[in-house]
């Protein structure tokens, strides 16, 4: 049978053809040539961002275009998640967000909204936190210092950056699930309160693994529980909170990626493509984990559905406790 080139080049084909050819020409071009900023909400310099640069090399190797990072630090990471709020939506913007992206808006007022002002691409990265105590602590797992405050009610302390930070809300829901009488006592940043442990000035503390791990492995301090469902692949024998009779506790500092709302959907498949290619690289890996940050890569609706759970769990503690923020 003989196919006519008349139907074969129609004007729909050729219409067809042209809009393919753009799209890829244009999104190749994107990819390759333009500059992308990303903007990081604390001060420069800090862990989250120099492994967000050991991704960025990874995607510009993978074809992807360069990144530059521009630290907007402020207002408890708000003027920086507002100004990428505002930005245009056209994929050459975007913002490393934690948990307090969903936090300041159950304790702050916002020009924004972390569910609908912005397009969430990928959970990047955790960083498990740990409850720990001096090395001369009596206690020696998480329910003897449990059954300790139980005991001497609204006399033991915990030490952790707060407040209204995420680990003031797992402190706060440790609390509640245990039905103990803990004093938080509340540092701006983990650095202090880990040192106010190290002095003994504080019954306890909860920081992240990648602060507390030389202080663990030179035997100063006592790991009791991770605050995450799984346990740390350095540390096997530290058990769980989940697995220290409290079920379903999980609270860990999460970090991901997103973009102003409206940024177009093929813009953030590209991303959420670089992103999860990156962190499967086994020298990202090795970087990441060396540092106590566990990738992740859990993108689109998935990082969505991470959000709308931590907005709802978040909020209901908050009001609970009645955590103000400074």
């Amino acid at each position: 049978m003989k196919v006519s080139s008349r139907n074969l080049w129609s004007p729909a084909a050729v219409g067809c053809l042209i809009t393919a050819l753009t799209l890829f020409v244009h999104n190749s071009a994107w990819s390759q040539a333009r500059v992308v900023k990303l903007v990081v909400p604390y001060p420069g310099g800090g862990l989250n961002e120099s492994m967000f640069r050991v991704v960025a090399d990874q995607i510009r190797r993978l074809g992807g275009p360069a990144f530059v990072i521009e630290a907007r630090p402020g207002a408890g990471t708000m003027i920086g998640t507002e100004a990428v709020s505002r930005a245009a939506p056209d994929g050459n913007t975007v913002l490393i967000v934690a948990n307090s992206f969903i936090i300041n808006s159950h304790v702050r007022k916002l020009t924004y909204d972390p569910l609908s002002s912005f397009e969430p691409i990928c959970f990047l990265w955790r960083s498990p936190n740990i409850f720990a105590v001096n090395a001369a602590s009596p206690y020696h797992t998480l329910n003897d210092l449990l059954t300790a405050a139980r005991s001497k009610p609204g006399e033991l302390t915990m030490a952790a950056t707060g407040p209204a930070t995420g680990t003031h809300i797992a402190f706060e829901q440790l609390k509640r699930a245990a039905n103990v009488d803990l004093i938080f006592v509340p540092f701006n940043g983990a650095g202090p309160a880990v040192n106010a442990l190290l002095g003994d000035h504080v019954a306890s503390a909860l920081a992240d693994y990648g602060l507390l791990g030389e202080h663990l492995r030179s035997g100063k301090l006592r790991a009791l529980a991770t605050t995450g469902l799984t346990r740390i692949g350095s540390l096997p024998e530290l058990p769980t909170v989940a697995e220290s009779g409290f079920k379903d506790y999980d609270q860990n500092i999460w970090y991901g990626l997103v973009a102003p709302a409206k940024t177009p959907k093929e813009k953030v498949a590209q991303f959420e493509d670089w992103l999860t290619s990156a962190l499967k690289d086994p020298g990202v890996r090795e970087k990441l984990l060396g540092v106590g940050l566990y990738p992740v890569g859990t993108c689109g609706a998935d990082f969505a559905t991470h959000l709308r759970k931590q907005y709802e769990d978040y909020g209901r503690t908050i009001r609970e406790a009645n955590i103000k923020a400074e």
